[in-house]
């Protein structure tokens, strides 16, 4: 590790990315990198931002640091990447010490990026391949979630070939969705993150046009029944003894957290901490921590849940291995109502990549 020899360490702040959460990504490494530039961090850490365009390509430098400062991607068309340019290449990759993967949704939060690091040889924030992958697809998750004894809403796993089959298949698919789940539900491609491509259903006509869509996004899919409940969520920091932040909670005008309420400012409030009984609040931190550990996941994570506040039930939605991280996410903003500053919870995960990866 660099610092035992007094110099800095170096931090590839990895962002952007091949996902619809592209934006979101730069956003978040721009919050990353100031913090990492504040406070006693300033001697710690050396930023290298290396940033992966819409195309795969990955660049680092003065092209990387010209996004990271404008905040948005370049203007110019994203040209046809080779599958050489698709991986990090560029002269300055012998100095990091530790890479720092900002990119939420496929392509980076699913274990592929993770899986590259680990071929490499390379320390990095977060969860390996396998806590990223099974964090990533909802189907694997809730099975995980299901065996380790976690409430959920029900829910029914569904495939592309089910949706797009024969005449004869999908209204049985339909009829066996509205039996077991009712209306209304939520339409969900397994492997997007940010709420992309869900629909809510309330009728049949709505849940065909649900499933075709989500169809088109990914060969897995899951339909989940509607609940009436508040929307809870708890940050996780750590590896092996896994600590949980206070409960925050979402709230929103709009019909169901969909990804424009998510990133439109003003659609939705964060309340932290969360307006519920201590007890339900020492329900979420513990439900968080086991969902952390059923999916293997490690240093960082966002576990969801619905507060069903009729019947005091809590039950778990999702956990998210690569959270938005940007000022205003709640990830970083439950943690400072825990007492740790922004500045502090990125040194600490630094801090954790690196006892991952010498145990």
């Amino acid at each position: 590790m660099a610092t035992e020899t007094g110099s800095t360490v170096t931090v590839g702040l990895v962002f952007g990315g091949c996902s619809g959460e592209h934006e979101v990504s730069i956003r978040s490494a721009q919050a990353i990198a100031r913090a990492l530039a504040s406070g006693t961090n300033v001697a710690k850490y050396t930023v290298l931002p290396v940033y992966i365009g819409k195309d795969g390509q990955w660049q680092a430098g003065p092209e990387a640091a010209a996004v990271l400062a404008a905040g948005v991607p370049p203007q110019e068309a994203a040209s046809a990447a080779t599958p050489r340019l698709r991986l990090p290449q560029f002269e300055q990759i012998d100095a990091i010490d530790i890479w720092f993967p900002v990119l939420h949704g496929p392509n980076g939060e699913d274990g592929t990026v993770q899986g590259l690091f680990t071929l490499m040889q390379q320390p990095y924030v977060g969860s390996g391949v396998l806590g990223s992958a099974v964090g990533m697809d909802k189907i694997a998750m809730k099975m995980a979630f299901a065996q380790a004894g976690l409430p959920q809403v029900k829910y029914l796993a569904v495939s592309r070939e089910e949706v797009w089959s024969n005449p004869c298949i999908f209204p049985k698919l339909c009829d066996r969705i509205e039996a077991e789940l009712g209306y209304p539900c939520f339409v969900k491609p397994a492997n997007l993150g940010s709420s992309v491509g869900i629909a809510k259903a309330t009728t049949r006509k709505e849940l065909e046009a649900a499933l075709d869509s989500a169809a088109s996004y990914d060969r897995r899919i899951i339909v989940e029944a509607g609940v009436v409940a508040r929307e809870v969520e708890c940050a996780i920091l750590g590896n092996g003894n896994p600590r949980a932040s206070v409960p925050g909670e979402i709230t929103f005008q709009s019909d169901f957290y969909d990804y424009d309420t998510k990133y439109t400012s003003g659609q939705s409030q964060h309340i932290i901490p969360a307006q519920v009984p201590e007890d339900v609040a020492q329900r979420v931190r513990e439900m968080a921590v086991t969902a952390f550990e059923a999916v293997d996941a490690a240093g960082i994570a966002r576990v969801d849940f619905f507060y069903v506040e009729a019947t005091g039930e809590v039950l778990i939605n999702e956990i998210n291995t690569l959270p938005g991280f940007t000022a205003t996410s709640m990830y970083p903003m439950m943690w400072e109502a825990s007492g740790v500053s922004f500045a502090e919870l990125v040194d600490r995960l630094i801090e954790l990549g690196f006892e991952r990866t010498r145990r």
